[in-house]
């Protein structure tokens, strides 16, 4: 038993220290080996969580190192990631005189990560779905978009603007009260579970398609279909 309840949080270590790794790779320039390591980190977050419920040994400092560990793997790494792609991106004139300092802004997605994560922890509505965009996707969506579109980001000073922008997109996205599916399935009967079938499938060809950068557009087309389905349901 003593052996037994060690598992779950040495697999959430697991994950931590990938996170880590990925924060290195990424502090380093080497953003695909950074997306590689929050790939390992995601694949340690889904077996933590599955071996405590399958040994019955969850426990509140499980709970506790799991955000800690996600935060680090979803948070702090994709926010490093957009820290040093801005780094190296050309600023519009009007910002040249602090464009040494503008790419700390990407740490501001640390710290709405880690305020995601604390409010699912206290949300008891999010046991088969989630409020708000899951860090996870979150990070896959950063890494993948830079990863993949490293050459269109620095084709105009503009873009800099736009990852911004959008960076301040995905931190609304996180603490936003929009209801998101989540890939749980009770039965695996096509009914109750349409739109979850739907965006798996959907998710073939974009994969084909768009290769490194599909992350990004399947967690894009993912918040879209969560909220196209919110607003169908309000109306119905």
């Amino acid at each position: 038993m003593s052996i037994k309840k060690h598992i779950p949080n040495t697999i959430t270590c697991c994950n931590l220290v990938s996170g880590c790794i990925a924060t290195c790779f990424a502090f380093f320039h080497e953003p695909t080996l950074a997306l590689l390591w929050i790939v390992i980190g995601a694949v340690f977050d889904f077996f933590d969580g599955m071996s405590a419920r399958l040994l019955h040994v969850s426990s509140p400092i499980g709970k506790e190192l799991d955000s800690l560990a996600d935060d680090v793997t979803f948070g702090v790494a994709p926010s490093t990631i957009l820290f040093s792609q801005l780094l190296v991106m050309d600023y519009p004139s009007f910002l040249q005189p602090v464009s040494d300092y503008v790419a700390f802004a990407a740490y501001i997605m640390a710290a709405f990560s880690a305020l995601r994560l604390a409010k699912f922890n206290l949300d008891e509505r999010q046991s088969m779905g989630f409020i708000g965009l899951p860090t996870p996707a979150n990070a896959l969506f950063w890494g993948s978009l830079i990863v993949g579109g490293h050459d269109v980001l620095e084709s105009s000073p503009w873009m800099s603007m736009a990852l911004l922008a959008l960076m301040l997109v995905s931190c609304w996205l996180l603490v936003a009260e929009i209801p998101m599916f989540a890939l749980k399935f009770k039965h695996w009967g096509w009914r109750g579970n349409e739109v979850k079938y739907v965006f798996l499938l959907s998710c073939l060809p974009l994969l084909a398609i768009f290769q490194i950068s599909a992350f990004a557009v399947i967690i894009a087309w993912y918040v879209a279909l969560s909220v196209g389905v919110n607003l169908w349901s309000k109306r119905a």
